[in-house]
């Protein structure tokens, strides 16, 4: 096993890069995994020079999914034991600044339903993804039947978790789980960090509160994710980055956002 199952990069131009290390149990989200990720996303949230969380596997996997010796030594009693607290998913869901995902290989089971609790997915062209969970007897229970319902329909939905199978980077993208895919293999990560580039440039209370106001959308109504989306935008309008943003935009110069 390695010895540090996370490998962490001191933030560069506002992108805190975070690369799950276990590539000999193909990143599968062990315990120590999940807590050490978990510890990384509340230092990155903390951090005012992080504008935006990448989290990265490697070339051949980004995660294969929970730890499955691990599960198959639990009994009802230790599966809700396991299903306390505040999991990893909700912890990347709820990370108040951007998430972005980069996914080459295999993202299956639990790896699927941690790209899916971020904002955005950046994918290699051999990237697979799948909720196998119904092959092993279980259902996913990281949030990926409901995350991926929002996204893809009930229709599909119910196709991918009911078989288990999986789809490849193309497919994912056509569907909507995935943003972009990177033609070669190599370029996927380079992506994501210009993805992650561009947004971090991007004034960091807007883009904190426009996070909100699109997350709003599928957890309200029409009529209250538009009020939300109100009151978001009011806040947005009393920041120092609008005055400075619409003031370099009058001035045709690049904007000096402080984020404030």
């Amino acid at each position: 096993m390695a010895d540090e199952p996370l490998v962490l990069q001191s933030a560069a131009n506002g992108i805190a890069t975070i690369e799950l290390n276990r590539p000999e149990a193909r990143n599968a989200l062990s315990v120590p995994l999940r807590q050490q990720l978990a510890a990384a996303i509340a230092a990155a949230e903390e951090d005012a020079d992080v504008r935006v969380v990448l989290i990265v596997g490697q070339d051949d996997q980004f995660a294969a999914g929970a730890d499955i010796k691990l599960m198959s030594e639990v009994d009802l009693v230790g599966a809700m034991d396991m299903a306390r607290g505040r999991s990893i998913f909700q912890t990347v869901a709820e990370c108040t600044k951007p998430v972005i995902v980069g996914v080459s290989g295999f993202a299956l089971g639990a790896g699927f339903e941690l790209a899916l609790a971020a904002d955005i997915i950046v994918a290699s062209g051999t990237a697979q993804f799948g909720l196998p969970e119904v092959t092993l007897g279980i259902i996913p229970g990281g949030g990926g039947t409901q995350r991926l319902a929002r996204i893809v329909g009930k229709q599909k939905a119910m196709e991918l978790v009911l078989t288990g199978k999986r789809i490849d980077a193309h497919e994912a993208k056509a569907l909507g789980i995935v943003n972009v895919v990177a033609e070669k293999k190599e370029h996927w990560r380079d992506l994501a960090v210009d993805l992650a580039a561009v947004i971090a440039k991007r004034p960091p209370v807007a883009v904190r509160l426009a996070k909100q106001a699109v997350n709003g959308a599928f957890e309200d109504g029409m009529t209250g994710g538009l009020a939300y989306e109100r009151r978001l935008f009011e806040l947005a309008m009393a920041t120092d980055d609008r005055v400075e943003g619409m003031k370099a935009f009058i001035e045709k110069r690049p904007p000096e956002f402080k984020g404030k």
